[in-house]
């Protein structure tokens, strides 16, 4: 299942259960966590993208280590909302993780990388140390917007 709401998103685990952000770039994919209870993502890897097969393995891996229970992954609409050619890219992605049988919700991450970028440059991370931060930290800043929605769903 792949939705874009919330809603039918939880609804899909009513268990609960642990949740992966994905930042997914040309060349890498940030990952992140959270606890079962969807209270705080956790950045925790970066995996440096090859072919697609290579990529899904590397997440099947991660979802069975990790026991994740669905992904959230990063859509990158437009400012005004509306689809991208990167956005119809990681629409495709999204369909193509159907082997790995977890629900997946697509989060507008339009000021993820902004936002990580400008905390990074805040805390004085030179730019080598930023480059290795960003994609897993986007993925965090993705994985608590969909976790704080998630929370505030009757």
């Amino acid at each position: 299942m792949i939705t874009a709401a919330p809603l039918d998103f939880r609804d899909a685990l009513p268990d609960g259960g642990r949740l992966a952000g994905l930042d997914v770039g040309t060349k890498t994919i940030g990952v992140a966590y959270c606890d079962s209870e969807w209270t705080i993502a956790t950045p925790a890897e970066t995996i440096r993208r090859t072919k697609f097969g290579a990529d899904l393995a590397a997440l099947a891996g991660l979802i069975g280590k990790q026991a994740i229970r669905g992904l959230v992954l990063g859509l990158p609409l437009n400012m005004d909302g509306s689809d991208s050619p990167r956005t119809q890219a990681i629409r495709a992605f999204a369909r193509n993780l159907a082997p790995l049988a977890v629900p997946v919700l697509l989060w507008d991450e339009r000021w993820s990388t902004a936002a990580v970028t400008r905390t990074l440059i805040a805390a004085d991370a030179s730019r080598a140390r930023r480059a290795e931060l960003v994609d897993k930290m986007a993925a965090a800043y993705i994985l608590q917007g969909a976790i704080d929605s998630l929370a505030g769903i009757g």
